[in-house]
This record gives C-alpha cells, sequence and structure tokens, in this order.
C-alpha cells in the first residue's frame, strides 16, 4: 500500500514539474506584434472648450420701502409675477415720539389760527356790510382766512403721515405700500409680517422687502481659464445646456469678456457673459447651473488621422506609412505636417495622402510558433 502512494505522490510532483517547464517555454516565445491600421479621412475638426457657470436674470431689482415701520401685510410669495407699481406688501408705520408731538403741536396751533382768523373775517363781514371798510381790506381778511384753513389741512396731513405713514390727500401715492418697480418675477421675499424694516439712507442699504427680475432676459455667467480666453471674442456663438432640465440646451453669444483675471484654486481666469436665447415655453429659474460649449478654433473639410497614429518627436511629427503585405509588410517612418487636433483626431496638412495605410498603436499580440 505504500508502495503504491509512493508512486502516486511522484507522479503529481513529475506533472507539475512537466507543466511548469510547459508554461515557461510557451512564455519565452516570441510575439508577433500586430497593430491598428488607418487611413485618413475628409472632415471637419474643431477645438471646444467647456465653461462652468450658472444661469441668472441679467438685472435682479431689490425692492426697499421707502419708510421704515413693520410689515403689516404681504400680498405676493416667490414665483408670482408682477407688473410695475403692483403693490407687493404694506408696512405699518411706528412714529417718532418726537416728530409726532411735533406735528400734533402744528395741528392745535392751526385750529387756534383759525378759530381767530373766522372771528376776524365775521368782524370784517359786518363793517363790510355796513361800508365802513373797503373791499381791499374785507378781501385782505377773506384770504388770511383761507391760508388758515389750508395751514390746518396741511398740519392734519403731516400728522397723518407721521403717525400712519399716509395722509387722504395722497393716499394712493402711499409710502407704506411698497410697489414693484419693474415688471417681471419674484424670486425671493426675505421678510414676514411683524419684521421691523428700514428705508434706505445715507448709514445704511435699508431692508430688502423682494427682489424682482426679468426673467426673459437672462444670460450665462461663468470663469474661463487664462490659457483659452486669448481665443475668445465678442459676439463667439455658444451652447448652453442646463442639467437640472434633462440637458435642456440654448443658443448664446458671448458679449463680455473681463479684462482682469480673478485667482481661483491657484490658476487665473476670467469672468465671461453671455446672452441667453431662451424659448418662452422653458421654465428656467435663476441660479442653475449650466455649462457652455464655445467652439475656440475649427477648420472644415480637411483630411485628419486619429492622434494616437501621430509620433511626436521635439517639434517634428511622424507617422507610419504601411508598404507591402503579409510578410513583405513594412513600415516607413514619415514626416507629416499637422495642424488642429481635437483630442482625438488631428488634422495632416501634408505628408501622406488618402490613400495610405497608416500604422496605429499595437492591439493584441499572438505567439508566434517556431519552426520544428
Amino acid at each position: 500500500m505504500k508502495r503504491y502512494s509512493k508512486l502516486i505522490i511522484a507522479a503529481i510532483i513529475a506533472l507539475i514539474f512537466i507543466g511548469t517547464f510547459v508554461f515557461l517555454w510557451q512564455k519565452s516565445q516570441p510575439k508577433e506584434i500586430v497593430y491598428n491600421e488607418f487611413t485618413p479621412t475628409l472632415g471637419d475638426i474643431s477645438k471646444t472648450t467647456i465653461i462652468t457657470g450658472k444661469i441668472e436674470p441679467r438685472n435682479e431689482v431689490s425692492i426697499k420701502p421707502q419708510i421704515s415701520g413693520i410689515i403689516s401685510e404681504i400680498y405676493k410669495e416667490a414665483g408670482d409675477r408682477v407688473q410695475a407699481g403692483e403693490v407687493i406688501a404694506k408696512v405699518k408705520v411706528i412714529p417718532d415720539m418726537g416728530q409726532l408731538s411735533s406735528a400734533q403741536s402744528r395741528v392745535r396751533l392751526a385750529e387756534m389760527n383759525l378759530k381767530q382768523a373766522e372771528t376776524d373775517y365775521q368782524r370784517e363781514l359786518n363793517l363790510f356790510n355796513q361800508k365802513l371798510v373797503s373791499a381791499e381790506q374785507f378781501e385782505q381778511v377773506k384770504q388770511k382766512l383761507n391760508q388758515v384753513r389750508e395751514e390746518l389741512i396741511a398740519a392734519e396731513d403731516a400728522l397723518q403721515v407721521v403717525s400712519e405713514g399716509v395722509s387722504r390727500s395722497n393716499a394712493n401715492a402711499s409710502s407704506t405700500l411698497i410697489r414693484s418697480t419693474i415688471a417681471g418675477v419674484i424670486l425671493d421675499i426675505p421678510v414676514k409680517v411683524g419684521n421691523s424694516v428700514i428705508l434706505s439712507n445715507t448709514f445704511n442699504d435699508g431692508t430688502t422687502i423682494a427682489t424682482v427680475a426679468n426673467m426673459g432676459d437672462l444670460i450665462f455667467r461663468g470663469n474661463i481659464d487664462e490659457t483659452e480666453v486669448g481665443r475668445l471674442s465678442v459676439d463667439m456663438p455658444m451652447s448652453i445646456t442646463i442639467g437640472a432640465l434633462q440637458n435642456l440646451k440654448f443658443d448664446a453669444l458671448l458679449e463680455y469678456i473681463s479684462p482682469k483675471a480673478v485667482e481661483s484654486n491657484g490658476a487665473n481666469q476670467f469672468e465671461i457673459k453671455a446672452a441667453v436665447r431662451i424659448d418662452t415655453v422653458a421654465n428656467i429659474r435663476s441660479g442653475y447651473s449650466a455649462n457652455a460649449e464655445i467652439v475656440l478654433d475649427e477648420a472644415k473639410k480637411v483630411m485628419s488621422l486619429p492622434e494616437s497614429a501621430i509620433e511626436f518627436s521635439g517639434d517634428s511629427t511622424f507617422v507610419y506609412i504601411i508598404k507591402g503585405e503579409g510578410e513583405s509588410k513594412q513600415y516607413v517612418r514619415t514626416e507629416v505636417k499637422t495642424g488642429l487636433s481635437d483630442g482625438v483626431n488631428i488634422e495632416i496638412k501634408s505628408g501622406v495622402t488618402d490613400k495610405d495605410k497608416v500604422r496605429g498603436p499595437q492591439v493584441i499580440a499572438t505567439e508566434v510558433s517556431l519552426p520544428s
């Protein structure tokens, strides 16, 4: 039994040894190198770049109050369309006690002056009826009475403005009613009923009641690297893609290139703006991320080859033209003059014809059987 076990073990060892020897022998055999083959083709080549940015309205207007107070009512919400002059919110005035006291004092004084003027008028009227005073003197007293009445109306209006922010005489132009200054869409209403608001003055910007923009006039804003900005010019066409809208595409026209660079992640970049041609049906929202594709250079109807078939050596470029077939096949290294490249294909200006076949990169390797 032991004898059979020794024989089995020896057979296994022999098989392992023979298998290892065969594997190493196969690996040591020379390989045949096989290459892709290309024929120059005629077509268009364009070099493009992708600029990341966002879509936003050309003009966003911040609506601010003309008087300080507390928001008492809000009539609109973000997303609503408004016309110029349409009321968005209402402000309740919190009067300044010093101004209120002064306005009340002015009203009391005007009332006393009116009583005195009415008494003087009745006295002069009786004297005029008795022809004891001249008509000129009577008209002066009458005019003074009218002036005092107007002063009382003005004082009462001033008191209403201080206490309520609006008077009877200018109710339609009340500064407590916050109106949109342009027609458009309300992008944001950052205040709520009960919030205190202040008017814009020399010392502060005032409280923004709402932000309104014309969503029919949009621009693309992005940044481009300094290595590519030199190829841009105003009025160049662009293609805008908005990924959030199922890759919706729009045309755009470059209208602004910043004259000054800004540093971003260690690189100098220049801001650009492009006017976007938006379909009125599209539901575009302010701040959508977008990509702009712009053609930096292009060559039409030129001969080209895959760039992988080109050998770059210093300032020169070479290809390997295939000569012959089968065992007589040869690769002739030939200098060519290249042009524009899109990263995949490259323009061939001279050195090969459309009838030549050019060697490409190696694709597979097969074993070569040695002669017995």
